[in-house]
């Protein structure tokens, strides 16, 4: 998962009905079948119908997932499921009883025909203030177009987990779709079709999704992977086409850098654009899958600002392909959705893969040394607003609780720095011929997707795959509370910190917000790094002066994201009208864009390098 902000038991059952089998069989080979209808959405909810076959059991519960993998949050997606209900082969609804917010037990199961129920998308319900799912894993229910991110719509018998599913969804013909899931064959009814597909489990149910809508789709060859890009724009302000050579130009990027490591033959990108709406999703990002990638941007983002967030999104999923979906341990392999652990290497699945979407940009001649250079810098300066004292294994493994929770953005920061230094620390041992890439390789080869490490036992692997220092390293900064000294690193490659003015932007200064909200009060106010904020200083604003308009825009804590988020936008030349409160006095900003600058740090090569540093800084990032 990549979070952005907007600049961008094994049960006895039978199944079917025929003759009942004896007790001591475990299932048919029949699937469960699964119908999802978008030709029969009343008050934006579509209704789902679950035949799983006969049971032999009295009770059986059904299961809507809490958690889905990648998110590390609590979704409960069965708060968006209305009028469950449960009937028999005569018809005759049975008793059904609610359990908590995911689950529902069924009484008389033996006579258990199928269950139906009504859902409810997530993306209407963002900004009212009730805990939803991150919106890339969430789902959209609009006339024109349908986010199907199956785990919202689907479900699982607690003894039926590992059956096979037969899904069908009925939409009207002239609707485009495109799914990551297998589909076997679609009938046709005049105004109707009824698209077929297939799951070799309910994983594969979760980890497929689907679009249907108003659609506009690319498919093109990179190297032997077929790309599907799926865009839903509302207002049409982007295409497909438009988008399309940034994609192309990106993974072919990461092909060549993946080298060897064993590809899909097809990825699915599913883009919906989000229009500037009060019921318009604002929880910006991408959710990774085996062969797919969700992603929810800002409908107006300009050109520019959408084909950067693309490139550091996707790439960032797309890596996924390495770690958690080729390496990663039992936890993520027997992932519970309504009760799941997790495992203590967040610095792996998400930090050496944002590591990886940062470092080929360079490596494949996308973006310049010095580019590079201050994203790392923007990561160690972005990693300061955390706890850097916090050890990362414990945090991964408690990341749904307090304190870690709210430090897991930092496995986007310090994760991908501890990436870094492992890739420095292997290139420097090895005389530039490995690096983290390679490790990756190799645990890929001695696991794959099929079979999962030992959650505490992986560092030692490392470590002996590896070399002492990077066993040193990982128990002292990753399993241990000591930060890092990121020069002990960068002095190894000639590298050096410099104190200068550095370009910011209008809410942040090298990546540390200059602005804040007030819960109590509503408001959002600047804070003292405003002042070192060159824009907002020769303008007059101070610390503690709350926000009021932007452009004639209230600003509220609900809208935040939306309105700020534009100012991204902001170019050169722009009028700009700021409305402030200031103790009470109405102050009025009417100015004209200008680059703003902060006191800041910058990453460079230093003055006078050497042979040695300057070999080993060119295959770390050349490779």
């Amino acid at each position: 998962m990549k979070k952005t902000l907007a600049k961008i038991s094994i049960g006895v059952l039978l199944i079917g009905c025929g003759t009942k089998n004896s007790t001591n069989d475990i299932a048919t080979s029949l699937p469960i079948a699964t119908a999802i209808d978008l030709t029969q959405v009343k008050d934006d909810k579509i209704p789902v119908t679950i035949d799983p076959g006969r049971f032999v059991q009295d009770t059986v519960k059904y299961y809507i997932p809490k958690v889905v993998q990648g998110t590390y949050s609590v979704s409960d997606f069965g708060k968006f499921i209305d009028d469950f209900k449960a009937f028999d082969y005569k018809g005759n609804e049975l008793i059904s009883k609610k359990e908590g917010v995911n689950t529902w037990l069924i009484s008389n199961a033996k006579q258990l025909d199928k269950i139906t129920y009504l859902v409810n998308d997530t993306y209407d319900i963002e900004n009212i203030e009730v805990k939803i799912p991150f919106s890339p894993s969430g789902t959209n229910i609009e006339p024109d177009n349908y986010v199907l991110n199956l785990h919202g719509f689907i479900g699982y018998f607690d003894v039926l987990k590992n059956n096979q599913y037969a899904l069908e969804v009925k939409a009207p013909t002239t609707m485009k779709r495109t799914s990551a899931l297998q589909k076997i064959g679609s009938d046709v009814d005049g105004t109707v079709t009824t698209d077929k597909y297939f799951a070799a489990r309910y994983f594969d149910i979760t980890d497929n999704p689907m679009m249907y809508g108003n659609l506009d789709v690319e498919e093109f060859m990179v190297g032997d992977i077929k790309i599907v890009l799926s865009i839903y724009s509302p207002n049409k302000v982007h295409t497909a086409a438009k988008i399309k050579e940034t994609v192309f130009k990106m993974m072919k990027g990461q092909k060549a850098y993946l080298g060897d490591i064993n590809s899909t033959p097809r990825y699915d990108i599913y883009l919906y654009l989000a229009p500037s709406t009060e019921t318009a999703p604002t929880g910006f990002g991408a959710l990774e899958h085996h062969t797919s990638t969700v992603v929810v941007l800002p409908e107006q983002m300009p050109d520019e600002a959408l084909a950067s967030a693309m490139i550091d999104v996707v790439s960032h999923e797309f890596f996924h392909i390495v770690t958690p979906l080729s390496v990663h341990s039992e936890d993520v392999h027997y992932f519970d959705y309504d009760k799941p652990t997790f495992s203590k290497h967040l610095w792996m699945y998400e930090g050496v893969t944002e590591y990886f979407a940062t470092l080929f940009q360079v490596n494949q001649g996308l973006v310049e040394e010095q580019d590079f250079y201050d994203k790392i810098m923007g990561k160690i300066q972005s990693a300061k607003g955390f706890d850097d004292a916090m050890s990362f294994t414990v945090m991964s493994e408690n990341i749904l609780e307090e304190p870690y929770a709210s430090n897991y953005v930092n496995v986007y920061e310090k994760g991908a720095l501890i990436g870094m230094c492992i890739d420095i620390l292997m290139r420097e041992e090895s005389n530039g011929n490995r690096g983290i890439l390679s490790l990756m390789k190799e645990l890929s080869l001695k696991y794959g997707k099929n079979k999962p490490f030992e959650d505490d036992t992986i560092i030692d692997e490392i470590t002996a795959m590896t070399y002492p220092s990077v066993g040193s390293f990982l128990k002292t900064h990753v399993i241990g509370k000591t930060p890092i000294n990121y020069e002990d690193f960068f002095k190894k490659v000639d590298l050096t910190i410099v104190s200068e003015n550095v370009e910011a932007n209008y809410i942040q200064n090298s990546g540390a917000l200059i602005i804040a909200g007030n819960q109590q009060k509503g408001t959002i106010f600047f804070t003292e790094l405003v002042s070192d904020n060159s824009f907002w200083a020769k303008n007059g604003v101070k610390p503690n002066d709350d926000i009021v308009e932007v452009n004639g825009t209230k600003l509220t804590l609900q809208n935040a994201n939306d309105v700020l988020g534009a100012t991204f936008q902001w170019k050169e030349g722009d009028d700009v009208e700021v409305k402030l409160n200031r103790a009470g006095e109405e102050i009025v900003i009417k100015t004209k864009v200008t680059k703003t600058y902060t006191k800041g740090k910058k990453l460079k090569i230093v003055d006078t390098p050497t042979k040695k540093h300057t070999t080993l800084r060119e295959a770390w990032i050349k490779g």
